[in-house]
């Protein structure tokens, strides 16, 4: 089969790595791409949602299977313009329609989602500009700390843990009169704060059946300790220490079941992978989000640890069929660090050569924003390469990635020394 897969970051060179390896994968293209994952297919420079691009590239490769790794392309409805092509339509997406990637594209969407099937998520309330100042009285009478979301897709940027009134107002006040993130802000939902262990469940389902991958924790803060600035993830452990058969139960029983048939009752077109976000509370699961594809950096741990073939997942997704996998996760913990550009999350330089990643003999090394530049290899994003090993504990998978992220050299470069810190 001929495989598509769109995206460039660490996700994607997971993915690639995973897709590679199956005896049912003939040509794989990546697109855009970036360093490391052409040595796992073809790049293809190509805008994620440029569809009509991303059409022509369907036909000219003869793809069969198109797997959008990132959340525009299928919150912009990729599914639904490949489904609605006579030239596109037997091509296998893996990921939801339009409407099934709302449970991402809409905090608002997915908080009434779970309020209509029963499924524990934080107290809320939705709030625009038509009720800006109902808005405001709400806050200033709501217990501290506070959440404040933009509804819509925000890069991982939209959320505000408000320690204080004051910074409530203005957060929510920024989203909404001053548009701070466009329209994606234009509705805000605010939620009480839930206590607890954070933790990424992800299943895959084809409308009616689901497996489960993996569980995955990921570290988010720059800083060490979980301090400073929120980023797109410095790292992630799999297995979760926390998440033991008796709280998984209640995970299948109380949020992916419910999710899954919740979808299928309301007519809602979903085969592709489901991210839940969660906190465990006093034993108990609640979803903080929903993601309508895989995460990263947790899909550098989840892909190593997946022992099914990913490509003949997909295809069995494809059929409904699901329900007769056996999916078998690597008893091995697998643990990722994540080399960072110096000043990520905020401004930092591209273009610094990069040199020791070929010299990795006991970890796996994803590229996330790497490029060659007359043959070498240089930084073009925040967050560089993903160091995943595997160990028999979290404990020694870290020690491995560890030690083969120092070996690894740029000007620059920065990562997290305490992933997993909690479990030590």
């Amino acid at each position: 089969m001929n495989i598509l897969l769109l995206g460039s970051g660490g996700r994607e060179s997971a993915i690639a790595w995973k897709m590679s390896q199956s005896s049912l994968c003939n040509e794989l293209y990546i697109a855009p791409g970036n360093a490391g994952t052409a040595s796992y297919g073809t790049n293809i420079p190509l805008s994620l949602t440029d569809f009509e691009e991303i059409k022509k590239t369907c036909i000219n490769k003869q793809i069969d299977i198109l797997f959008p790794g990132g959340e525009d392309t299928l919150v912009a409805g990729i599914y639904d313009y490949i489904k609605a092509d006579s030239q596109l339509k037997h091509i296998i997406v893996a990921g939801p329609s339009q409407e099934g990637a709302k449970l991402e594209g809409s905090k608002a969407f997915a908080k009434q989602f779970m309020q209509r099937h029963n499924i524990p998520t934080a107290a809320y309330r939705e709030f625009s500009n038509d009720n800006f100042e109902e808005g405001i009285t709400y806050l200033q009478q709501h217990t501290l700390p506070i959440v404040i979301k933009a509804d819509g897709l925000a890069a991982g940027k939209g959320v505000v843990i408000a320690e204080d009134t004051q910074t409530a107002v203005d957060a929510f006040t920024t989203m909404i009169k001053e548009a701070q993130f466009g329209d994606a802000s234009k509705k805000v939902v605010v939620e009480e704060f839930l206590t607890g262990i954070e933790l990424s469940v992800f299943a895959m389902t084809d409308g009616s059946n689901y497996v489960l991958l993996p569980e995955a924790k990921d570290y988010k803060r720059i800083g060490e300790g979980d301090k400073g600035l929120n980023t797109g993830g410095m790292g992630a452990i799999s297995p979760v220490p926390i998440a033991d058969a008796a709280f998984m139960h209640k995970v299948v029983q109380q949020v992916i079941e419910p999710t899954v048939k919740g979808l299928k009752e309301e007519n809602i077109t979903y085969q592709g992978f489901i991210f839940f976000g969660l906190i465990k509370v006093n034993g108990d699961p609640y979803v903080i989000e929903y993601n309508c594809r895989m995460g990263d950096p947790e899909t550098e741990v989840v892909m190593p640890r997946l022992q099914n073939d990913l490509v003949e997942l997909i295809v069995k997704m494809n059929e409904c069929r699901l329900n007769e996998v056996n999916v078998l996760h690597d008893k091995r913990a697998a643990c990722t660090v994540m080399l960072v550009s110096e000043g990520y999350p905020g401004s930092y330089t591209k273009g610094k050569l990069i040199t020791g990643d070929k010299e990795i003999t006991d970890s796996l090394v994803f590229h996330s924003g790497t490029s060659k530049k007359e043959g070498d290899t240089i930084t073009s994003g925040g967050r560089v390469m993903a160091v995943t090993s595997y160990g028999d504990t979290v404990k020694d998978a870290l020690k491995t990635s560890y030690t083969s992220a120092e070996k690894i050299q740029y000007e620059g470069k920065y990562y997290r020394r305490d992933i997993g810190y909690e479990f030590d």
